[in-house]
């Protein structure tokens, strides 16, 4: 990966990670469902008017749709208004790596290796770690949204490994045309039918500004410039190249909440997120340059032989790896 490649990487982790800032700040201006739908309308209309449609089934656009959009984002947008503090949110909601490799497993037959196994336990273990800590001082609710929020991410992944769009931006942005509906509905329901749009008139009052930033932010920079990179990216290397670099969402996320929010971390929760991120990276097949080499076969000369010892392969082993993210 070229120098500037890595840099856009980097700016797509750092996109993603003050995010969940931006909701933080965008959910003090509106409710968490219609703020949810807010993100997406934005989108949905220029879509609609300007980016062909994928060809791929429909059924397989609606389970994008309602997953990735409405599960993860509905459920993630209450739980950080129900307390989840948003860094913690950043790291809990990586959890989608190890659902995904289970659901895939469950309902698509694919086959899980030990190595799988042992990350999908390793980031378990991390998650009870967190869960313990929180139930000494905080309600688990939010930490249980944020759970469930991961786990409709790894439902908008199958669909859209099923999918298997010919043009994945496109097929990412017109997923943006599902959302909008059941998420006003659930806004009307559960915070009240006029609650919302009462808020986004507010926004446009002196004081409201804040919150139309927050919403710009979520909606442009977080999904669309941040999705571009990141499928440009994908388009270009294998996807074990360019998924570590999201492993960095959220250490940004905790960094930024901790400086901008004042949000701090109890050691246990930082320990905890951390064998959640190792799990997820386990999980995948990453693994740093050091251990991969530790871990490849030795090379064998042509013609047999004795196999060449540890300084005759340093540096001449290696070993392919691919993960997938969607």
């Amino acid at each position: 990966m070229t120098a500037r490649d890595r840099s856009l990487a980097v700016l797509v982790a750092v996109l993603w990670g003050l995010n969940f800032l931006a909701v933080r700040v965008g959910l003090d201006h509106f409710p968490p469902f219609f703020l949810a739908a807010l993100r997406y309308l934005v989108l949905a209309v220029p879509v609609v008017l300007f980016v062909p449609r994928p060809g791929v089934p429909l059924r397989w656009l609606f389970g994008y749709g309602l997953g990735f959009g409405v599960a993860q984002f509905g459920l993630l947008f209450l739980a950080i208004e129900q307390g989840m503090p948003s860094g913690l949110a950043s790291v809990v909601v990586q959890a989608s790596a190890p659902f995904t490799v289970l659901l895939g497993a469950l309902l698509l037959r694919e086959r899980v290796t030990g190595r799988q196994l042992a990350g999908i336990a390793l980031a378990v273990l991390g998650m009870v770690v967190i869960a313990v800590d929180r139930s000494r001082t905080a309600p688990l609710l939010p930490l249980v949204l944020t759970v469930l929020a991961a786990l409709g991410w790894a439902v908008g992944n199958l669909a859209s490994r099923q999918a298997k769009p010919e043009y994945p931006l496109r097929f990412a942005l017109w997923m943006a045309v599902i959302p909008p509906l059941p998420l006003l509905a659930l806004s009307a329901v559960m915070e009240g039918p006029a609650t919302g749009w009462r808020a986004l008139g507010s926004a446009f009052g002196p004081d409201g500004w804040p919150g139309l930033v927050a919403l710009v932010y979520i909606a442009v920079l977080g999904s669309v410039v941040g999705s571009g990179i990141w499928t440009a990216l994908l388009k270009r290397y294998p996807a074990g190249v360019v998924a570590p670099f999201s492993m960095l969402v959220p250490v940004v996320g905790l960094a930024g909440a901790w400086l901008a929010l004042d949000e701090r971390p109890t050691g246990w929760a930082v320990a905890g997120g951390a064998v959640v991120v190792a799990g997820v990276l386990l999980g995948t097949g990453w693994l740093p340059r050091f251990l991969r080499e530790r871990t490849a076969a030795p090379r064998v000369p042509e013609g047999g032989g004795e196999r060449p010892t540890g300084t005759q392969t340093a540096g001449a082993t290696g070993a392919s790896q691919e993960t997938k993210r969607s």
